[in-house]
Order: structure tokens, then C-alpha cells, then sequence
């Protein structure tokens, strides 16, 4: 086996960091590919909680190479103060961490551009972490406005094109929000100079790393970060992320291509959660909804955000499951549900009188969708201590049965709280 990835097939926050911890201990290299810190992953293990964002899960195992891919964007600060944090927690941070020297780099333009963009969309705002993603995946598009991390130890080159960049985004975020405080180009160069001392001996041509590393017979584990539904080209636009989320974000994200991986494992947490605006088929605005959010602590890892939480909707994860190839699923917070009495999972959807099982491409069809739900009893037992499937109870087993039909890909690990060890295998 050369490699697995692990995708989520939601719009998110599908607890990947537990199974991608798990899954470490048969790999030797865990490689992020997409997205920046404004995604989070929490592992639980020996009593102690480890909140990540840009770091790769692997880093948590340091004989295990953790890799910061090409498709990432990185911001030095926060990644520096995640690295502290990982480190006073008693975890080594070395040689078994590299950083692309083809990733982007945000600036604090990039977070100044963001913020007075979404102020000016009003009603009509994505609901963005404020990080800065946006905008430096947009100017990595753009070309003229992106600096790579390579490109912070070329100092001459380097601060000449700061100072024309920050110049034109200054005119843009006066222009937008007149009044605001000017960004000092200088200031900002001597900053980040300074963060690319301190990271350098990371710092490296990742690609051709993980290819010596494929050769070598290394085996690669792929960590998503956020959702498939939040691929910016195979989500809910433009209620999406910056990236290609889904595991079309994979290649283009590393550099390695599709031949060498060989499975493809897709998470689904047992209900539905998401973040920011957009439409939201399974929405329980309800109390309902409020006990999922309590009981799962559904507030994000990042930013504290409440989520909004729903029923499984088995259209959507089922879209994202062919978009990502997977092979199976892992079913996570399983528990979360156990006080319920009946469960519902979205089946079909109707849209102007007609049944789907297809999720529409405009944001607009999406929004006026009925949702066509299928019924089936809780359990109402405690399941955090199941180590087994014959464990757990029957309806909770008939819950899984449900979701591989609905999903169409069997259910092969399932999550029943966050530990390590709160992990069946079947």
C-alpha cells in the first residue's frame, strides 16, 4: 500500500483528526494538502487534548514525518505559535516537520482585505474565519499579489514586492473601508523575515520529498482539512472554502498523483453540522438541534463558532462520497445521538415537486429543497464503552445499516467518543 487519504464528506468538522491519528500508527508520512488555520482538528489520547489547525495530525507521533504540502496557505505567526503550543504539551517538533517552499504565505493584508470585504456584503456575507484564506488563495490565483514561503529567503526580491503589494491593497482597503489603519510594508518585512529564520530549517521542495519518500516504499497518509461540501468547485458555492476540499484537492495539493493512492476513506459525522451562511437542508433550528449541539460540543475548534446542526443528510454526504471516490466511510460522535428517541436521515430531496437523490449545482435550488426523510428508532443507551459492533445495540446498528445503504459505500470504522481507544474497527 502506498498511501490512504482521509476526506471528509460533509461540510466539515467531521472529527478527521481521530481517525487520521489512529490510522498514523500504519503510515510513515501524514501529508496536509489544502486549506490554512482556519481549519481544526482535536485528537483526544492519555488524558490530554490536542487542538490543530495548520499542523498535520501526524506531528502528534514524532517518529512519523509531517508534511505542510504546496496547497496550503500558511501563516508563519500562527503556525509558530500552534508549534509553542504543541511543544509546551510535551510533543517533539524537529526534523519530522517540513513546509513546502511552494506554499503561500497570508499577510496581515490578506486578513485587512477579508475583513472589509465581508463587512461590505452585509446580508449577503459568506461567514469567513477572518483568516485571511480567501483572499491569499485569491491572489495566489491572481499571481501578482501572492508571495510563497520560498520567496521569504530571496530578501532583496522579497521586500521590493511587499512594498508594490501592500501599496495597491492599502488603496483597496481605504477605498472599501476609508479610515482604516494603513499597513507598513517595512514593518511587515522585518516581521516576516524574521519568521522565515526561525522556520527555515523546516522549509523544503516537499514534492520531491515524498517522491524519494514513494520510492523508498514510504507509506503516505492524505489528512482533509474542512469538507467535500465546501470544495470550492464541487460544494455548495459560493458557500464554500478557498480550496479544493474534497480529495480532488489531493494532487494538485502535494504533487502526488492519483496512481499511488490506493484507498480512499471518507468521514461522515452521524449528523450534519456546518458553519457560515448557505443552505442547510436538515437544519434542526430547534431543541432538537441545541441537544446535538451540547451533547457533541458542536463549537468550532478555531474559532469557538457554534455550529449549526442537523439530521444526516445522506444526499449530500452520498454526492460527496462518489466526487471523492471513497471506498468506505467512518461513521464519528455516533454517541452524540444516544439520547434520542427516533433518528432521521435525509433520504431524497424534493425540489419543486420532483424527488432527487442529486444535490443541485446553484446555491439558489439548494436553498428552496424539501427534505425527504427516513425514520428509525433511537437506541437511548450509553455506547461510549462498545469496542465491538455486536457492542452495540440493535437500533444503533441498524442506524449504520441505514447509512451505508443510503451513503452507498459500506461503514468500516465507527467513532463513539473521542478517545483513541472509543474506536470499533470492523
Amino acid at each position: 500500500m502506498s498511501a490512504t487519504s482521509v476526506v471528509g464528506l460533509q461540510w466539515g468538522d467531521e472529527a478527521k483528526g481521530k481517525l487520521v491519528d489512529i490510522l498514523t500508527l500504519e503510515h510513515d508520512i501524514v501529508v496536509r494538502y489544502q486549506g490554512g488555520n482556519n481549519a481544526g482538528h482535536t485528537v483526544v489520547f492519555n488524558g490530554k487534548t490536542y487542538k490543530l489547525s495548520l499542523l498535520p495530525t501526524g506531528i502528534l507521533r514524532s517518529e512519523k514525518l509531517s508534511v505542510i504540502g504546496p496547497g496550503l496557505v500558511v501563516n508563519p505567526k500562527a503556525l509558530l505559535s500552534e508549534m509553542e503550543a504543541i511543544r509546551q504539551q510535551g510533543i517533539e517538533i524537529g526534523e519530522n516537520l517540513i513546509i513546502s517552499d511552494r506554499a503561500h504565505v497570508i499577510f496581515p493584508h490578506h486578513m485587512a482585505e477579508e475583513a472589509v470585504l465581508e463587512a461590505s456584503r452585509k446580508d449577503d456575507a459568506i461567514g469567513t474565519t477572518m483568516r485571511g484564506i480567501g483572499t491569499c488563495y485569491r491572489d495566489k490565483a491572481g499571481r501578482t499579489h501572492a508571495i510563497r514561503v520560498g520567496d521569504l529567503y530571496h530578501e532583496a526580491s522579497f521586500r521590493s514586492r511587499l512594498e508594490s503589494i501592500v501599496e495597491q491593497k492599502n488603496t483597496i482597503i481605504q477605498a472599501l473601508a476609508p479610515g482604516s489603519e494603513t499597513i507598513d510594508h517595512a514593518a511587515v518585512a522585518e516581521e516576516y523575515l524574521e519568521y522565515a529564520r526561525i522556520l527555515k530549517p523546516h522549509v523544503t521542495d516537499t514534492t520531491a520529498r515524498l517522491h524519494r519518500e514513494i520510492a523508498a516504499g514510504k507509506r503516505l497518509l492524505f489528512e482533509g482539512a474542512q469538507g467535500s461540501l465546501l470544495d470550492v468547485d464541487h460544494g455548495t458555492f459560493p458557500f464554500v472554502t478557498s480550496s479544493n476540499s474534497s480529495a480532488a484537492g489531493i494532487h494538485n495539493g502535494s504533487g502526488v498523483p492519483q496512481r499511488h493512492i490506493d484507498r480512499m476513506i471518507g468521514i461522515v459525522k452521524a449528523y450534519t453540522t456546518r458553519v457560515g451562511g448557505g443552505p442547510f437542508p436538515t437544519e434542526l433550528d430547534n431543541e432538537i438541534g441545541q441537544l446535538i449541539r451540547d451533547t457533541g460540543n458542536e463549537y468550532g475548534t478555531v474559532t469557538g463558532r457554534p455550529r449549526r446542526c442537523g439530521w444526516l443528510d445522506a444526499v449530500a454526504t452520498g454526492y460527496s462520497a462518489r466526487v471523492c471516490g471513497v471506498d468506505c466511510i467512518a461513521v464519528t460522535l455516533l454517541d452524540v445521538l444516544s439520547e434520542l428517541d427516533e433518528i432521521q436521515i435525509c433520504e431524497a430531496y424534493e425540489i419543486n415537486g420532483q424527488r432527487t437523490t442529486d444535490v443541485p449545482s446553484h446555491v439558489e435550488d439548494l436553498a428552496v429543497v424539501k427534505p425527504i426523510f427516513r425514520t428509525l428508532p433511537g437506541w437511548k443507551t450509553d455506547i461510549t464503552g462498545a469496542r465491538t459492533l455486536e457492542d452495540l445495540p440493535a437500533n444503533a446498528r441498524k442506524y449504520l445499516d441505514n447509512v451505508a445503504e443510503l451513503v452507498g459505500v459500506p461503514v468500516e470504522f465507527i467513532s463513539i467518543g473521542p478517545d483513541r481507544e472509543q474506536t470499533i474497527i470492523i
